[in-house]
């Protein structure tokens, strides 16, 4: 496993991943939503690694919903940095990393154009299950 980490700019949430393979094989998914291309996020994950987030100071963690309502986009109040996305399945959390938030010196592959709008709920809801992070962990 290869392990990552990163968060907002104030730290006030740190990500901690785990994933099956080195960060060159990741090719993050830009989303062409109009909220994702404004915060410029492109998303990574990885259905057979693993995801922690620590948040430092809950009150200070946002949670955006749009398009569908499925998905919460987790922001910092503080820094006003889009960390990620976390869907909850009713059996299980799954969370993708804006790859933006990894820390300097990490390298993915080419970033990929991807338009979730496109789909409806249920295939939304199918496609994060298949590909993000599975069992996400969120402390403090």
């Amino acid at each position: 496993m290869y392990k990552l980490s990163g968060g907002c700019h104030c730290r006030n949430i740190i990500v901690q991943l785990q994933l099956a393979h080195a960060a060159g094989a990741y090719r993050p998914r830009a989303c062409d939503c109009d909220f994702c291309s404004k915060h410029g996020a492109a998303y990574v994950s990885d259905p057979h690694g693993s995801l922690i987030i620590h948040l430092k100071d809950e009150r200070s963690v946002g949670r955006y919903r749009q398009g569908n309502a499925l998905a919460d986009l987790l922001l910092c109040r503080k820094c006003g940095v889009l960390v990620g996305a976390l869907y909850d399945s009713g059996a299980g959390l799954y969370g993708a990393v804006n790859a933006r938030v990894i820390d300097a010196g990490t390298k993915f592959g080419a970033q990929q154009t991807v338009s979730p709008q496109t789909l409806d709920a249920a295939a939304k809801a199918q496609r994060w299950q298949q590909l993000w992070f599975p069992n996400v962990r969120i402390g403090s």
